[in-house]
């Protein structure tokens, strides 16, 4: 008598193991089984859902596994043979373990056999399944979709440690869910000394997490204790300094800039105190501070200047001729503060006059790379960065605050995340912007490693919204290089990242893949679910098949930060602590009393219209702007 035929007296049991193909198995459902909701201690299961879970008795331990496949197709051998078998099969992926009513274990010491019964996995197996070993080391996002009386829970030491990715189409509900999962981590009751740095490049998160978050934007509003963003020029590598202030630059001219930046980072002060390395020590890429304004007027003369000699002098006795100022009682040399420029005499070259005048020893050179730094300093969004506030240094490089004030204020611990506001960040320099922050944080992070307040101690984790924005596929930038760099070794030394973006299919696979965790919210683009279903381990690809039609909110999240996979509804944030990122309303409801709820839309009449309050706000690259009245 085969086992389909038997009287099934177990109201759980589904049908039984026919095909083991290593961790996939093959289940033949009871002719008995129904095919669409079974009662089990008088709660009701769907059967045969794609992404829910079996239970296969084995012994002392029940095995665990996820449903794949449904129908004909899930039939062991070939496709083409799968109709002789019937449509009642489920293809199934087992993932884990554990004994009777004890914790759950992920990945499996033994395998079924033929003939092992299957079972659906009730809300009782579910709890112990998801019930955290440790609730310490757990933090609750959400709710189980298939039993939301059960909470889903993330391990924190590898959603940090082993970074993560939140994935998601516009309007899913990604923005929601970042900030309700970084709420849970910054938790102050249960981890005082959290680290979090929120790239944002919109400003949708300047108000999403209250207190617990401070907020750093250019032209800050003090009123709403934001704070003025500061990123010193001078904690820049050469590299990246070069990069952001004049551009591509080789040969002689980049000798002679790296010349006068190692001998002026020799001579600097930071804090106001003389450091203490010694020359051999110093290199260009040591974060020591320099005036980049002395700089660029030291660049501007030697490049610029002219030299006069008269004939009872040989030319190594020539000097600057500099023209005299508007007041003609001194010469006009220029001011470095100012970024003004010297003006100096014409070149003069008459066979009779007594005095010579010619161009100075780089005379000959092109000046782009001058007239770039000279147009970056002037640029009034540039002033984070040449004018860092307590970290600008003067002419002798000597500065009010050094790096330590500045990571104190970054990432400190009064208050648990850090939310970098990019939106008023010219967009030429943002990739490189992000890219030297990251570097800077990772590099304070390493070498501090064995500190008390270095990685190994105490982790960062940095968030980095529209990532597909600066990290694309073989992208160069400075942001995709401290990315990779992080991706591959950050979890060795605290630094762990989590990755958001709307099209992961235009993220680089060598950072998306080192993601230890998936929390993919509702993905309808083919090209955005093959990349996503190429970083989950192959037996688990099949669950990616629900993405296009997840509801708003709910995510399947996969790998190390879960015991199993879970399809969860994640909690949405509480009023007043979300994103802007809700959709505008074209259509506003009605209310209960036949008026409209509020204003706006395309339902209200326009009394007046008035666009100067939007121009003020643009020409001040602030959205809160107040016109003057």
């Amino acid at each position: 008598m085969s086992a389909n035929s038997i009287q099934n007296t177990d109201p759980s049991r589904l049908g039984s193991v026919e095909d083991i193909n290593g961790a996939s198995i093959s289940v033949k459902l009871l002719e008995n089984t129904p095919g669409g909701l079974l009662f089990v201690n008088g709660e009701a299961y769907r059967v045969g859902q794609v992404g829910g879970f079996v239970r296969i008795p084995s012994g002392y331990v029940d095995l665990y596994g996820v449903i794949s496949q449904v129908g004909a197709g899930a039939a062991p051998g070939v496709p083409e043979g799968a109709s002789q078998y019937g449509n009642r099969w489920l293809r199934v992926e087992l993932v884990g373990q554990g004994r009777r009513g004890t914790k759950f274990e992920r990945g499996i010491a033994q395998y079924p056999s033929i003939g092992d019964s299957v079972h659906v996995v009730t809300e009782s197996d579910l709890k112990t399944v998801y019930a955290p070993g440790d609730e310490d080391g757990y933090v609750a996002v959400g709710r189980v979709a298939s039993a939301e009386s059960i909470r889903a829970f993330l391990e924190m030491n590898r959603l940090v440690s082993r970074h993560s990715a939140i994935v998601g189409s516009t309007g899913s509900g990604k923005s929601n869910s970042v900030a309700n999962i970084l709420c849970s981590v910054s938790d102050r009751t249960r981890f005082q000394a959290a680290r979090v740095v929120l790239f944002d490049l919109h400003g949708e998160y300047t108000s999403a997490f209250g207190d617990r978050a401070r907020v750093f934007r250019v032209g800050a509003d003090e009123k709403k204790g934001e704070k003025e963003l500061y990123v010193p020029f001078w904690a820049l590598t050469s590299d990246e300094f070069l990069s952001i202030s004049v551009g591509n630059i080789t040969g002689t001219p980049l000798v002679m800039l790296q010349d006068r930046i190692l001998a002026a980072k020799r001579a600097s002060a930071p804090g106001g105190s003389a450091h203490s390395l010694t020359d051999i020590n110093i290199t260009v890429d040591t974060p020591l501070p320099f005036s980049v304004y002395k700089l660029w007027h030291d660049l501007y003369s030697l490049q610029c200047s002219t030299h006069s000699v008269s004939k009872n002098q040989n030319q190594t006795e020539a000097t600057r001729t500099y023209l005299p100022n508007a007041q003609g009682d001194a010469s006009d040399s220029g001011d470095a503060d100012l970024v003004t420029r010297p003006k100096f005499r014409p070149l003069k070259d008459v066979k009779d006059d007594p005095d010579k005048v010619y161009a100075g020893q780089y005379g000959d050179l092109p000046r782009t790379h001058l007239d770039s730094l000279e147009s970056k300093l002037r640029d009034p969004r540039m002033q984070f960065l040449f004018r860092p506030g307590p970290w600008a240094p003067d002419v002798s490089g000597k500065t009010e605050a050094d790096l330590d004030k500045l990571l104190d204020s970054w990432i400190g611990a009064d208050t648990p995340i850090s939310v970098f506001d990019l939106s008023g960040i010219p967009v030429s320099v943002v990739d490189d912007l992000i890219g030297a922050v990251l570097r800077i944080l990772y590099d304070s992070l390493f070498w501090g490693r064995l500190k008390a307040e270095g990685g190994r101690k105490r982790p960062l984790m940095v968030v980095l919204e529209e990532a597909h924005v600066y990290l694309g596929a073989q992208a160069k930038n400075r942001a995709a290089v401290a990315a990779k760099r992080i991706a591959k070794e950050g979890r060795k030394y605290g630094v762990g990242m989590m990755l958001v973006s709307q099209r992961p299919s235009e993220i680089d696979s060598t950072i998306l893949s080192q993601c230890g965790t998936i929390i993919s919210l509702r993905l309808t683009n083919e090209a955005d679910r093959s990349q996503i279903t190429s970083c989950a381990s192959d037996n688990l690809k099949g669950l990616f098949s629900m993405l296009p039609v997840l509801r708003t909110g709910e995510a399947l999240i996969v790998g190390e930060a879960v015991n199993m996979p879970i399809r969860a509804l994640i909690d949405r944030p509480a009023e007043g602590m979300r994103p802007h990122s809700d959709d505008p309303e074209v259509v506003v409801p009605m209310g209960p009393n036949g008026t409209r709820v509020r204003t706006g839309g395309w339902t209200d009449k326009i009394l007046q219209e008035n666009y100067e309050p939007l121009i003020d706000a643009w020409r001040k690259q602030d959205p809160n702007a107040v016109p003057k009245i």
